[in-house]
This record gives C-alpha cells, structure tokens and sequence, in this order.
C-alpha cells in the first residue's frame, strides 16, 4: 500500500508514513473498534405505542363531549337548540384530524376533497338550523370553489413532482380571482354593496406573485441563480 499524501510505498505493519508522519489506513485490514462517542443510555425505552389504542382514545374523545352535549340541551330546554352546533363541530373535526390515522398511509388526494364534503355539510346544517338563505348562493358556491381549487394543488403537488412551481402560480393566481368570486356572492346574498371593495387588493397582489412564479418556473436560468443564491 501507498501513503495518501505523499504516495511512498509502505509495508502492512505501518501505523504511520515514515516520511511524512501521515496516518495509515488500509481497509483490507481488520481495524481495531473504538470506544462510542457516547456512553449507552441507561435509561428504558418505551414500547411502540399502540395505533389501534390511540385511535380508541380519540374516538371515545370525540363521542363523550358529543354526546354530552346532546343531553344537556335536551335536558335544559327539552329540544336540541345549541348541541348541533357543537356536536357538528367535534365531528368536523374528527373527520380532519382523525380519520386519516384510520390509514397507515393516507391519500391528501382523497381526504382533503373529504373535509371540504364534511365542512359544506356543517354548513348546510347551519343553515337549516338558523332558517337561513345563504347557503346555496354563499356557502356552497365558496365552500366548492375553495375545495377544487385545493384539491387540484394537492393532486398536481403530489403527482407532478417536476411542476411544483407552475401549481404554485396557477393556485396563486386562482386565489386572487377566488376572492373577487367570494365579494361578489357576499353582496349577492346579504346586499351590502354593489361594487368591488378589498377583493381587488387580493386580486392584485395575487396575479402580481403568480405571474412572477410564473416566470421564474419559465425561466430555467433564473431558477439556478435564485437557487445559487438563496438556496431555493
């Protein structure tokens, strides 16, 4: 074997270069172990903790105050007045936040469209339940639109790894336009204006920093000098 500095030639028994005093290493040789960086932790790790427990635990978290809530209004004012509201909104919340851990690995290109369903039907809940008029010409028309429009970034983001930057400016772009949509059923539904007030300023900034991705996803040069410079 040969010194990695100097390159004089050495025999297996060396530990150091004669000649330059660098270290020897040969990997074709054992080489004695060395003690950890670390002493062992003494300490007793903890078993993996139980999936189908956890979900248990949540479910049984979720249920308890649902059903409480149930029987308070019921008892209080012999019918169900405010517990549907509150009862609606742990379930909403259950469906976000626990039923994707029902899956080992869960889809965003499935739940997501799914909790959009639970929040229009939350809605529409409310709706019936305060005798209102807003939910076909309101609530169902930004709850859908803001649902596709997440939906489709979810599943272009996951399925077209490569186009990260052209999702990401079409989605900034639609979301300058979604508000202009929002203000107009606002005044629509509850008469408050006949013009455009503030979703013009969202619109603004919207098309100004989607155009702008919209460029540098374009622009491969732009890409590598942004990326040189901070990191991105």
């Amino acid at each position: 074997m040969f010194c990695v500095k100097c390159g004089v030639a050495l025999a297996d028994s060396e530990k150091v270069c004669p000649l330059c005093g660098t270290r020897v290493f040969h990997p074709d040789l054992p080489q004695p172990q060395g003690d950890p960086p670390y002493p062992p932790d003494p300490r007793n790790h903890s078993e993996e903790v139980s999936r189908s427990g956890v979900l248990f635990i949540l479910t049984v978290l979720a249920l308890l105050p649902a059903i409480l809530f149930i029987l308070c209004d019921w008892r209080i004012n012999g019918s169900i007045i405010w517990s549907g509201y509150a009862s609606g909104g742990v379930a909403l919340l259950y469906v976000i936040v626990a039923l994707p851990l029902w899956f080992r690995r869960p889809n965003p290109v499935i739940f997501v469209p799914i909790d959009f369903v639970a929040i229009g039907l939350y809605l529409l809940y409310i709706n019936f339940a305060t005798g209102g008029h807003w939910f076909l010409s309101f609530a169902f028309p930004v709850t859908g639109a803001i649902g596709l429009l997440v939906s489709a970034m979810v599943a272009l983001l996951r399925y077209l790894p490569s186009g990260h930057l052209y999702v990401i400016s079409g989605a900034v772009l639609c979301a300058g336009g979604l508000a202009v949509l929002i203000e107009f059923l606002i005044n629509f539904t509850f008469r408050l204006h006949e013009t455009f007030f503030w979703s013009l300023y969202p619109l603004t900034a919207g098309v100004i920093l989607g155009g702008m991705l919209l460029v540098v996803a374009i622009c491969k040069p732009l890409q590598r000098s942004l990326h040189r410079k901070f990191f991105i």
